[in-house]
């Protein structure tokens, strides 16, 4: 069998990852149906939220639910690193907060792969006094940063870089951000304006970020406002959510409960839709969480899955042929593309997936590397600058790259609980946000049997 060119960039794992010795993950058919009740652990997106805003804050604030993952790993490593006091307790993180001074005023972070910590940390690090190296994985260094450290700059931030310009790694020195007003286009990443607005309450006079043009992902920028809403900080929002005032003042300790990632609950609901099972996933009220890829169940009920909305679960209930033959924006949800170009060769017709060439730039060019995972297994697919077609087919066995992207490796397990033999290279690299994910699937019947490192 040949080996996968691709080399892992597994720098970037953490203590908290799993199966780092495991060269591939073969999957099977479950035996019976899938059923099960299930609960996951915190949002990824929320537990970085909550850390570096807790970190910030004046007092001691308990964050409830956290994700143990790499990438939440490294955020408190970086913080551990500036001073910050962070005692994990199961689930529980207690953090003493600076009140925006940090303890340890110079020093190396090392963010690993973690985007939000890369585009969270640095306004953070510039609301305070200090000068660190920020430094990243191989693959982290290669992804946009430009519209964020531009604006940091506008700011006063001084930056100087060590390899290439605008991006990781590179120096940050900061007397302190100033305010007023600061631009930040929409459309390559939501996560350079939260970077901006999480750090803007330390700022020396009320700072505005002014948006240009659409939104990736809107709804991440209402959830950093949200949190801030928890530490005590309001925003102003006007001229439709294009401009968004801070006030100085600084965030203050709380209490927090995460609610579970909800993109991790796609793909277990994904796989009762796949597989005619049922999966209720605890901890998730449909009507108020702010993530995004809850839409994916506006998809799954109209491709032929019974959806069950409960006060406090999402169930989904697969009932025979998935539903083809429409197209799909990705705008809003854009982290189940993946998940759902994986369904696409069991449905009855085509599914084209538009409005997602901003995720090229994520772990991986998401599309392209899709595309030739796909065509792997002999399903035919179109590749378009912005997302996808895929066309129904029989899947046959091969063993494919996870491209060291977690998203990857879950959203193609989902084709080896229908196809026997099919594999999935570096199995660990689910630890970036669902570490125990192929244990999850084989409680739930799900063959799962790994083949070692040579040597």
């Amino acid at each position: 069998m040949k080996s996968l060119q691709h080399s892992p960039d597994r720098e970037a794992r953490s203590p908290w990852s799993r199966h780092n010795d495991k060269q591939r993950v073969t999957l099977s058919p479950p035996h019976a149906r899938v059923e099960g009740v299930i609960r996951l652990a915190g949002s990824k997106s929320m537990t970085n939220r909550a850390l570096i805003m807790a970190a910030l804050a004046k007092g001691t604030s308990t964050i409830e639910g956290i994700l143990q993952s790499d990438d939440s790993y490294w955020c408190i490593d970086c913080l551990t690193r500036l001073g910050v006091k962070v005692i994990l307790e199961g689930a529980t993180v207690l953090v003493e907060g600076c009140g925006g001074s940090w303890p340890i005023a110079s020093g190396e972070l090392y963010v690993g792969a973690a985007g939000t910590v890369a585009r969270f940390l640095p306004g953070a690090l510039a609301a305070g006094e200090g000068s660190w190296t920020l430094t990243g994985s191989r693959r982290m260094a290669e992804r946009p940063m430009a519209p964020l450290l531009t604006a940091l700059s506008h700011l006063g931030v001084r930056l100087a870089y060590e390899r290439k310009e605008l991006c990781l790694p590179f120096v940050l020195q900061s007397s302190g951000l100033q305010g007023g007003t600061v631009s930040l286009p929409g459309s390559t990443s939501s996560q350079f304006i939260s970077g901006v607005l999480l750090s803007a309450p330390y700022a020396k006079a009320p700072l505005s970020v002014h948006i240009e043009g659409d939104v990736v992902q809107r709804d991440y920028v209402q959830m950093t406002l949200d949190m801030m809403g928890m530490f005590g900080v309001t925003p102003t929002v006007a001229e439709g959510g294009q401009r968004i005032t801070v006030p100085t003042g600084g965030y203050q300790a709380g209490t927090i409960r995460l609610e579970p990632d909800v993109s991790a609950c796609c793909y277990f609901w994904a796989l009762a839709a796949l597989t005619g099972g049922r999966i209720r996933i605890e901890g998730i009220n449909r009507t108020s969480t702010c993530q995004p890829d809850i839409e994916l169940l506006d998809v799954l009920d109209p491709m032929g899955s019974t959806v069950i909305r409960g006060e406090d679960f999402v169930e989904v209930a697969g009932t025979g042929q998935l539903k083809g033959g429409f197209q799909l924006s990705m705008q809003r949800m854009s982290d189940q593309t993946l998940t759902i170009a994986a369904m696409a060769p069991f449905a009855d017709g085509p599914i084209t997936l538009t409005d997602a060439a901003h995720i090229r730039h994520h772990e991986c060019d998401r599309i392209a590397a899709v595309c030739k995972e796909l065509r792997k297994l002999n399903i035919q697919v179109e590749e378009h600058a912005d997302g996808l077609t895929v066309y129904p087919g029989r899947p046959e066995p091969a063993v494919l790259d996870s491209h060291d992207d977690h998203r990857m490796a879950m959203a193609l397990s989902l084709i080896g609980t229908k196809v026997q033999g099919v594999q999935i290279a570096d199995p660990g690299c689910v630890s970036k946000t669902c570490p125990d994910y192929f244990e999850r699937l084989s409680a739930l019947g799900i063959g799962v049997a790994y083949t070692e490192e040579p040597g």
